[in-house]
């Protein structure tokens, strides 16, 4: 027996609106962004969470299905705090949010962003520690932490990007020592310069990594 023309229309309803759903949860994560920072400049005034994604918005760009690829926000004279939220954007490839007021820590969260290639947060006013999660982005080519407030050691867990190529973390108050394994034998020295309590590249089997941190 044929189904009910109701039961067609909810079908043909819910394929419809599976896209915008989609969207939405990036919209929903970056209007949660949009509103754990402060905005002078107004660089967010097109942020409208009543859209159907966020692709129209400015400093968004966004792919031919319509997920979030690239967030430039980049020397907008932007405060506040990065928001856990973020780790929902899962075909992010850029995070650009340097040169701002930005305070807080870096969400755990970021970890999840399996296609970020670049992660740009350098010149902020961001503390606590470089999250190990950031250790399961394996697309990462760039990852630019220098200038802020970040302490405790270097993430070992980055040694398994071998992606990696652009890892800047100085001018903070990072401790232990410097890795030199995988994608960090490659890393210029002067790259960690500026943390007192970094002491200098590791020597593997004699030292402990963590020293000069407690």
């Amino acid at each position: 027996m044929a189904a009910p023309i109701w039961e067609w229309a909810f079908c043909v309803a819910a394929i419809t609106l599976l896209p915008s759903v989609l969207g939405n949860s990036e919209g929903d994560a970056l209007y949660t962004l949009r509103r754990s920072l402060t905005d002078p400049d107004n660089v967010l005034q097109s942020w409208d969470p009543t859209l159907v994604n966020p692709c129209t918005w400015f400093h968004i760009t966004c792919n031919q299905d319509n997920r979030v690829t690239r967030v430039d926000l980049g020397n907008s004279n932007l405060s506040g705090h990065l928001v856990p939220e973020l780790g929902r954007l899962e075909h992010l490839q850029y995070l650009e949010l340097y040169k701002n007021n930005i305070r807080g820590t870096i969400p755990t969260e970021l970890g999840n962003l399996k296609s970020l290639i670049s992660l740009d947060l350098y010149n902020n006013n961001i503390s606590g520690t470089i999250p190990p999660s950031l250790g399961k982005l394996k697309s990462l080519v760039f990852l630019r932490l220098n200038d802020n407030r970040l302490t405790g050691p270097i993430p070992r867990e980055l040694v398994g990007i071998s992606s990696l190529k652009v890892v800047d973390v100085s001018n903070n108050d990072l401790c232990g020592t410097i890795p030199t394994s995988g994608p960090f034998e490659h890393i210029p020295l002067n790259n960690f310069e500026k943390n007192s309590r970094l002491e200098g590249p590791e020597l593997l089997g004699l030292a402990s990594y963590d020293t000069n941190c407690s």
